[in-house]
């Protein structure tokens, strides 16, 4: 279920925040499930269990997790994450946009690539 590359350029504890928060918006976690604990994920994935803290720490800071003492870590309610995640993404097709339009995109050229993204209906696929 979560895994890492160990040859990737990405820190492995952004690695794991990542992929936990996907399995969060993919439904694979749902709200109040508990994670594997600090020690039984560093001992699975064969890294440091500072590595899996740091990680549950970003995790917590962002609302996607929160720990109860002496029980563990829990997935927190998946609308904080979808929230920030919908914030994000739009932050970054705005930056695309931008991008495109300095490189001489048309807005024609713009809406097609859109549609090729979304469908001719413009709903979310």
């Amino acid at each position: 279920m979560i895994t890492i590359d160990l040859q990737s350029r990405v820190p492995i504890y952004l690695q794991l925040e990542n992929r936990i928060s996907e399995l969060v918006l993919l439904g694979e976690l749902e709200k109040d499930q508990q994670l594997p604990s600090v020690r039984s994920l560093a001992k699975e994935l064969g890294i440091n269990p500072n590595t899996i803290q740091k990680a549950y720490q970003e995790l917590e800071a962002k609302g996607v997790i929160y720990s109860v003492g002496g029980r563990g870590n829990f997935i927190a309610s998946p609308e904080n994450l979808s929230t920030a995640k919908r914030a994000e993404s739009l932050l970054s097709l705005q930056k695309a946009l931008q991008s495109a339009r300095t490189a001489g995109v048309t807005v024609t050229e713009a809406h097609v690539a859109v549609d090729t993204v979304y469908g001719k209906g413009g709903e979310r696929v």
